[in-house]
This record gives C-alpha cells, structure tokens and sequence, in this order.
C-alpha cells in the first residue's frame, strides 16, 4: 500500500474506533450528559436500531475498526498477507460500508435524528473503503 495511502487509513480508523468505543460507553451506561448537539445522540441511543439481538451497534463497528488495523498491521509481516491482505481489507471495509449506508438510511428515514458521533464514524468508514478500493486498484 502507498504509504501515505496507509498512513491516512490507519488514522481514519483509529478515529473511528475511539469515537465507536466512546458510543459503546454510551449506550452501556446511558450517561446522557455524553451526547452533544441536539439530542440526536439520545434519539438515535435510545431506537431499537442502536441494538442488534441486544449487542449495541458501536461494539460492531470497534470491532471493524480492530479488524482493520489488524489487518493493516499483519501485511507486511507475513506472505499470506502481503499476498492476500488488500483483498481482505477491502471485504472487512466493503462490510463496513455497507453496513454504514443502512444506518445512514436509518438514521435520515427512519428515525429521522443525527448523531455527530454516528456521522463522524460514517464518514471514516466511507473514506476508509474508498482508500481501500484505491489500493485494491493499485495492486499489482
């Protein structure tokens, strides 16, 4: 990978990691004093759609952060990843985008209330996939 290619990507999903943990704590403690804005935070927190089968969304998406850091960290230190770790990368990413558009449409049709920590982590994953498809490109 283009080192600065690399080096964008790791912050990007090292800011959405902490914002997802941040939200995590938030849904687990339900420390209202945590949302800033408007309220959407509270609005959104409190849907049935921040939960899937009683696991809080956030705990999925610092979990794909993991991922990818991990994913970041192992492609140079062995030849299965230097071969196959963009295309790995790309999957976990592609995952995380898509399931970043469903919440957005949650977040615009459904619920109808923006979170700014939901944005932010929107908006990494979507740059975050975007510099992946670059690099799967790029790959020779």
């Amino acid at each position: 990978m283009d080192k600065r290619l690399k080096q964008v990507t790791i912050v990007l999903t090292v800011l959405g990691l902490l914002v997802s943990i941040y939200m995590t704590i938030y849904k687990v403690t339900n420390n209202e004093s945590m949302c800033i804005g408007s309220g959407g935070c509270s609005i959104v927190n409190a849907s049935g759609y921040s939960e899937v089968r009683g696991i809080p969304v956030a705990v999925f998406g610092v979990l794909g952060y993991l991922s990818i850091l991990a994913l970041l960290y192992l492609e140079n230190k062995s030849e299965f990843f230097q071969t196959n770790g963009g295309m790995l990368q790309f999957a976990v990413t592609l995952a995380g985008f898509l399931f970043t558009v469903w919440l957005i449409y949650v977040e615009v049709a459904l619920i109808k209330a923006y979170c700014p920590f939901c944005i932010t982590s929107q908006v990494a994953m979507t740059i975050i996939f975007i510099l992946t498809v670059i690099r799967v490109i790029k790959q020779p």
